[in-house]
């Protein structure tokens, strides 16, 4: 029985029976849009296969369940003549590819490292998740730490750096730089809560670019992404409220999607689009060591005039000329 609501499902015979009858004035319905078909109707097999997996039991055995994904890609393999896509069967072995190393990687060469030995994220790279800070899920830092291992190059898109958060990260960071990967950071001197060491460190390390908004009175940038991209195909991001803090990646109630090109592609191509336009900008500048005095200044200003408790608050003071001046004036006298 359909529920009144919204709705974006395509219609099949179930739905369409249902609203047999209905009048016009109480359901909206729409052609599938062509340039979207490939989207929506892949999604749509796809949840109809899903629940047909979930009816052959246990029992049945995983034979069954490869047996009847075998039959669907036979089946689309002969419309239209795609006979190259009958090599999309699953194997018969039934496995997974995990992970893959090069002949001529230099561990391999010296009997030092095999493809089992390559470390992986404890969450999954094809299936997006959500990191809560609860006690069960792994810590953020711990996570990026593990994505660094096979990243090919990461961006890095945080409100400020804290060199506490920094140091979670940074031998993995080195690692990764010392093997050829290329490293993009976008920060700011928001707050003032950027630290100078952080943002020196980074500059050092080969392969890295770090750019910085000192503007933050028309550009207050709130976003924080960690995006892993991989040859693969198999590119993760972080999205979410960790900064680059030791709280904030170990013991603080964050929240952080992980978004997969697997599951998640357009949303994947948005981030890096995005990125891509903010790095671009002229509103972040390359940061230099020439640019070490101008991010402490900008620092500094920003942290002007805040508490160290409670809330901070800048206040524009402009004098006024005393009411022995404006007697003449009583307005301004009962405003000052």
């Amino acid at each position: 029985m359909l529920e009144p609501g919204l709705y974006e499902q395509v219609i099949n015979k179930q739905i369409q029976s249902e609203l047999t009858g209905s009048s016009d004035d109480l359901k909206r319905v729409e052609k599938i849009d062509g340039a979207e078909a490939s989207e929506i109707l892949s999604k749509y097999v796809s949840e109809v296969l899903h629940k047909a997996l979930d009816r052959i039991s246990d029992d049945e055995n995983l034979e069954a369940k490869i047996d009847l994904v075998n039959k669907v890609v036979g089946l689309i393999s002969e419309e239209n003549d795609l006979n190259d896509l009958k090599e999309l069967a699953v194997a018969d072995s039934a496995e997974q590819l995990l992970a893959l190393l090069s002949e001529n990687d230099p561990m391999y060469k010296i009997g030092q490292r095999k493809a089992k030995d390559i470390v992986r994220p404890e969450t999954s790279v094809a299936q997006s998740s959500l990191f809560t800070g609860a006690i069960h899920e792994p810590q953020m830092y711990s996570e990026l730490r593990k994505e660094m291992e096979t990243a090919d190059r990461i961006d890095m898109l945080v409100s400020f750096i804290k060199w506490s958060g920094l140091r979670l990260l940074f031998k993995e960071l080195k690692d990764f730089v010392d093997r050829g990967g290329k490293l993009r950071i976008i920060t700011t001197s928001y707050m003032g809560a950027t630290d100078v060491k952080a943002i020196e460190e980074l500059s050092k390390l080969p392969g890295t670019e770090v750019r910085i908004s000192y503007d933050t009175k028309r550009t207050r940038l709130h976003a924080k992404a960690y995006i892993f991209y991989r040859k693969t195909g198999f590119t993760t991001a972080y999205v979410g409220s960790s900064n680059m803090s030791n709280v904030a990646m170990s013991s603080g109630l964050e929240w952080n999607i992980k978004v997969t090109t697997k599951d998640m592609a357009p949303t994947i191509q948005k981030i890096e689009a995005t990125f891509d336009s903010y790095w671009n900008s002229t509103t972040f500048e390359k940061y230099t060591h020439d640019s070490y005095d101008k991010l402490k200044k900008a620092l500094r200003a920003e942290r002007h005039g805040e508490k160290t408790e409670g809330y901070g608050f800048i206040v524009d003071i402009n004098p006024y000329k005393s009411c022995e001046v404006w007697k003449q004036d009583s307005a301004i006298c009962q405003r000052v």
